[in-house]
């Protein structure tokens, strides 16, 4: 391409007419430009369909592509959808030209990987001015990628000059794990327990690499190891331990306050960014510290101990340091055992169902149940759900066990209803992975499938912070699980700080209010004023309200007195095993069916 010409532009429409307007628009910016002595000269090529466009780009290298919507055949977003699949065209920014002017138009062109749109007639500023803004992330992603490429090999001939080396890590040159390992081993021979190794871990590097490419992560790397090793003293040691830790070996340490000022430092160093070529990049680490004591025998053992440590510090969130203490040890195995416990448990299915009655608050009377899972432990017995849950939800383990759950209840329901009580219903949780997994609608088709429960009678239970999360893609899924007839209750509200009038958005049947409003509800508090206007608002909405956690007469008496329906809680039963259930409540006495 001839160097008069910097900037490629490829024009597709099946109109020519369309090509002659911008042409002569963007002639008129390339005069202006040149006159003001800041050439921006085009060279323009037209292609009158997608296919054309398609067979074209090799030939035109376009830098930017001014795409029509509307062409017979191949339509805009079928073009754009394939060049965007195409990795070697995928950087190159497309402008759809659309008089198609709607939300949904324009997001349907984003969703085909649109970088910018012009509407319909062509002005000559949104022209010119959308043409030089993708320009220039062109030529910032062709600098960019020059760049990355230039570091990818500098490092690749680092790595193979240095790979001999054992002691040297191949990108910082820092000492490595091997080397650190060593001088570790030397100090506990030699009885000086006098030492500190500190452990740290950059807060949430993959974002780098994932954001900016490995290239750009490395650098980043280089930056941080040359700005931590400012802070050594001549006897101490920096080592890099993997991609984004980093170990210090401190000399001369007999307690934690003579750690103090250093562990100050290096925190504070983090305060100001990194510049990586043209990015400016924020980080935060984490440390974990073990200080020397003569209880170590090997040099793993510090460094466990440290990694330990900071991996406790992560827990409390970024630019936080923590001491070791044996605890940590004993902490982190059971951790371990729960989550090793956990995946036997499914394997072997010790997870169960018991059920909590949901009571009529007018007659008292049980017309339902909530589904909560146990554990029944083959050594320990039951395990508490506060000790299990985090830790499910934690793994991911909550998505398969909540189906297990699930499948439990509706099969007991539809054992019920065929037992004659065929007015119960049954409240099932969903928690916020199991309500984010792509696999719930299918999960939950096969449950009803394969028990034959009356998905009416089935409620499902979502927390309020799920629907928060990502409020279209809830009403759009709360929408379809209505279409199958099952009921949505939103649990725990009023805990994730919506507000009362977002409640109409979405598609409920039911609404719990959380346990914490009806624990405090006094008739002056202002507890009692939330609940009642909580009431209050779904009786216009046509909402049923569930009260959770009632357990004494005068919170009974207040939701009474406020028209709440439906209620549960130790005032009237606990969760119970079907067992007990079917002893105590399903007598023609205790259900009024």
């Amino acid at each position: 391409m001839s160097s008069a010409y910097p900037h490629s532009i490829l024009i597709v429409d099946d109109e020519p007419s369309n090509f002659e307007v911008i042409e002569t628009l963007l002639a008129i910016d390339a005069a202006e430009e040149t006159f003001s002595k800041q050439a921006q000269a085009y060279q323009l090529h037209y292609a009158a369909s997608g296919a054309a466009a398609l067979a074209a780009l090799d030939l035109f290298q376009p830098d930017v592509i001014l795409l029509d919507v509307m062409m017979p055949g191949m339509s805009g977003l079928e073009v754009c959808q394939r060049i965007k699949a195409m990795p070697q065209w995928q950087a190159v920014p497309i402008i759809m030209v659309t008089s198609l002017t709607s939300k949904a138009d324009l997001a349907r062109c984003f969703t085909a990987g649109a970088d910018d749109f012009i509407g319909k007639p062509v002005t000559r500023l949104e022209l010119t001015a959308r043409v030089r803004s993708m320009l220039r992330i062109r030529q910032q992603y062709k600098a960019l990628a020059t760049f990355n490429a230039s570091l990818e090999k500098t490092v690749q001939e680092r790595t193979a000059q240095l790979q001999a080396s054992l002691n040297r890590d191949a990108l910082t040159q820092l000492p490595s794990r091997t080397f650190l390992l060593q001088q570790l081993d030397e100090i506990l021979r030699a009885k000086c327990f006098s030492f500190a190794v500190v452990y740290l871990d950059c807060d949430q590097f993959k974002l780098v690499n994932s954001a900016f490419g490995h290239a750009v992560g490395n650098q980043l790397l280089l930056a941080i190891a040359e700005r931590l090793q400012q802070l050594l003293h001549p006897s101490d040691i920096l080592a890099r331990l993997g991609e984004d830790e980093f170990c210090f070996l401190l000399r001369h340490v007999d307690c934690e306050a003579d750690l103090e000022p250093f562990i100050r430092t290096v925190l504070q160093s983090f305060a100001s960014s990194f510049m990586i070529g043209d990015c400016e990049i924020f980080m935060t680490a984490c440390l974990g510290i073990a200080l020397g004591n003569s209880a170590y025998q090997h040099p793993e053992e510090p460094l466990q101990d440290a990694d330990t440590a900071m991996y406790k510090a992560k827990l409390r969130g970024k630019n936080c340091c923590q001491i070791f203490d044996c605890q940590m040890s004993v902490a982190m195995l059971a951790r371990l055992t729960l989550e090793t416990d956990l995946r036997r448990g499914l394997d072997n299915q010790e997870f169960v169902a018991y059920y909590q009655p949901v009571v009529d608050l007018k007659t008292e009377t049980v017309c339902g149940f909530e589904a909560l899972v146990r554990w029944r432990h083959p050594d320990r017995g039951m395990v508490s759900p506060d000790e299990f849950i985090p830790c499910m939800e934690e793994t991911g383990l909550i998505v398969p066990v909540g189906i297990m759950v699930l499948h439990q209840a509706c099969q007991q329901l539809l054992t019920w209803h065929q037992q004659g009580w065929k007015d119960l219903t049954i409240s099932v949780n969903l928690s916020v992975r199991q309500f984010a997994s792509p696999t719930l609608l299918i999960d939950i088709d096969r449950v009803l499938a394969e028990t034959g429960v009356d998905p009416s009678s089935l409620k499902l239970e979502i927390t309020e912070s799920a629907l928060l999360e990502n409020a279209d893609v809830a009403i759009d899924l709360m929408e379809q699980l209505r279409s199958r007839h099952i009921r949505i209750s939103v649990d725990d509200f009023g805990t994730g700080y919506s507000s009362l009038s977002s409640l109409h958005r979405f598609p409920l049947n039911d609404l719990k209010i959380d346990r914490s409003f009806v624990s405090q509800m006094d008739e002056n508090s202002r507890n009692f004023k939330i609940v009642s206007t909580i009431i209050s608002l779904s009786d216009q909405l046509e909402l049923t309200v569930v009260a959770e956690g009632i357990e004494t007469r005068q919170q009974l008496d207040h939701l009474r007195q406020l028209g709440c329906t439906l209620g549960q809680g130790y005032l009237f039963y606990p969760p119970l095993s079907v067992r007990d259930i079917e002893t105590h409540i399903l007598t023609r006495s205790a259900y009024t069916g």
